[in-house]
């Protein structure tokens, strides 16, 4: 077998490792083989899939790279951080903390829920049968909680709050609503009455009654030894904590040299920075050029405020209107899978961030979409809402998750593979900016809301740090989203409380965007005249989801 070939097989079998092991991922992303499963929680299935990456990391860097085109070197560096990238995050054995509201084993599977399908028979009947081993997903969760709690990984007190609250709210609905009752189903379907009162069945007799045992397990067992909220950071677990934060900045910027004080310092200078934006953009405005005083009338004006639902869902379709129209004169390559835009599910609004997108399936049965969070529309502000869609959706998460999903010629993993947080959502704040010199907010107010948007990911580079590597309490980091974000208290109590659930994710967005900023600033001093913004677009998009090192090699062949 020749080097391309074997890098090929190797290719193949890592992302069908992952997705065997992630049966819920698999049918999220259109690869039907998996739908009768659900994952194995297990110690044992834990140490053996990092059994395999770890063999598959030896033979992927065994392979000689001078035999490689230059396409396929890329393929090989991806697929080697990525292994060794997985090795590294199972060998903390993460599930043993995973009972949190962002990425827990029950917020996984509510949020993955109404973007499930069944197109024909065969998936509708599989699906049956994994439902029915929701009993055995929860009791294995709560066991390796137990076995956390063991080893002193006690959680942080709010996020299991958070999660009892979310599961309280699921327990409340409506059964006739239940998600895992009512996702669609195969068309035409003469069999679908019959399916429809089994998943009624099954939902009642094993889905509900599995989360209330697991609801009893956060509550009676882990909500009393929790962290304090000021003791909420990963560092008050002592070493393993310092240790579990090092392994998870090093997953979500890509970078191995990038440490937590220098992240932290990062933050600063971009707050920094940005007073003097606002000093410009709030003069103009309202004749306002201090920040606070800025701060204060975005927060205090209720005009600046929704007044329902329907109001935050027609801006978000407005301006992903004018970005579809402004696409062609900044990007070669587009999407050729539309954007759908639904409200989040009401039991999960009140804990999740203010929006968030899933990519299309690969099998075309679902199509790239983005949740607009409508709770409480009074304290969600209206200048907000350019600069989250243009995030989420056009030119952000859906334009580079979409194209990736349709490229041709690369391994799967490059076109459907979610762990280079830096790179997907560095993008996506970068198109926040970007959006600007497309000429996508029509006014100072709407531009004002990319300046709290990048004040946001800005202050998370401080907060996530100051959370987890210097000790800080939940209020402190409160306290200073409030002085740094000009966005209402609610939201930042739980865009704190994310950072409290998922330490690391939240710094991969700003690390990223100033790397992908950077890279468009030397390309173009390179080039000079001949530097067209559509190629270093559509290069940087061209080989998927990728690493900053990765990054960088792309640029450089421009």
């Amino acid at each position: 077998m020749d080097a391309h070939a074997e890098l090929v097989d190797l290719a193949e079998k890592y992302w069908d490792t992952v997705l065997e092991a992630a049966p819920g991922a698999a049918t999220l992303l259109g690869d039907r083989r998996f739908d009768d499963r659900i994952e194995d929680l297990s110690e044992a299935a834990e140490q053996r899939l990092t059994g395999v990456y770890q063999g598959l990391l030896q033979r992927v860097s065994a392979l000689d790279a001078a035999a490689l085109t230059d396409r396929d070197r890329i393929t090989r560096a991806l697929l080697i951080q990525e292994l060794a990238s997985a090795v590294d995050q199972l060998e903390w054995r993460p599930v043993e903390m995973a009972c949190d509201q962002m990425d827990g084993v029950h917020a996984a599977t509510l949020t993955l829920a109404p973007q499930t399908n069944a197109p024909a028979p065969e998936n509708a009947r599989a699906l049956v049968r994994r439902f029915r081993q929701f009993d055995t997903l929860f009791a294995q969760a709560a066991e390796r909680f137990r076995a956390g709690l063991a080893a002193g990984r006690a959680p942080a007190r709010v996020v299991v709050e958070r999660s009892l609250n979310q599961l309280d709210g699921y327990l409340a609905s409506d059964p006739a609503d239940d998600p895992f009752v009512t996702f669609p189903g195969p068309a035409d379907w003469d069999g679908e009455s019959a399916w429809r009162a089994t998943l009624s069945e099954v939902a009642s007799e094993v889905i509900r009654p599995a989360l209330r045992e697991y609801r009893t397990a956060l509550a009676e067992e882990l909500l009393p030894a929790a962290r304090p909220d000021d003791k909420a950071g990963l560092c008050w677990l002592g070493s393993d904590g310092e240790d579990i934060y090092r392994r998870l900045l090093r997953r979500h910027t890509t970078l191995d040299d990038l440490g937590a004080e220098e992240i932290h310092a990062l933050g600063l200078a971009e707050l920094e920075r940005l007073r003097e934006e606002y000093a410009r953009v709030g003069g103009a405005l309202f004749g306002l050029r201090d920040q606070a005083e800025i701060f204060e009338r975005l927060r205090a004006d209720p005009a600046l405020r929704y007044r329902d639902g329907a109001e935050i869902l027609a801006d978000a379709r407005a301006a992903l209107a004018d970005a579809d129209a402004a696409m062609p004169d900044w990007f070669g390559r587009l999407p050729e899978e539309s954007c759908a835009i639904v409200p989040v599910p009401e039991f999960l609004a009140a804990d999740v961030a203010g929006a968030y997108y899933f990519p299309p399936a690969a099998d075309g049965s679902r199509p790239g979409t983005y949740f607009v969070n409508l709770y409480d529309p009074s304290d969600q502000p209206r200048y907000q809402t350019r600069a989250i869609a243009y995030h989420e959706a056009i030119p952000g998460h859906h334009l580079q998750l979409t194209i990736a999903n349709e490229l041709t010629g690369v391994p799967r993993f490059q076109r459907q593979s979610f762990a280079n947080t830096a790179f997907v959502e560095g993008w996506a704040l970068y198109t926040e900016r970007l959006a600007d010199e497309m000429g996508l907010y029509p006014d100072d107010l709407a531009r004002i809301g990319m300046l709290a948007a990048d004040s946001f990911r800005s202050a998370r580079l401080v907060v996530d740090t100051g959370l987890h590597a210097r000790g800080w309490s939940r209020q402190r980091a409160i306290d200073f989203m409030v002085a740094h974000v000009p966005v209402g208290r609610t939201e930042l109590e739980t865009e704190v409380d994310r950072y409290i659930a998922i330490p690391g994710q939240a710094v991969g967005y700003k690390v990223g965007q100033l790397e992908i900023a950077r890279q468009r600033a030397r390309v173009a001093e390179r080039l000079g005249e001949r530097f067209d913004i559509k190629t270093f677009h559509d290069t940087v998009l061209g080989s998927g989801s990728v690493s900053l090192p990765v990054l960088r090699e792309l640029a450089g062949t421009l």
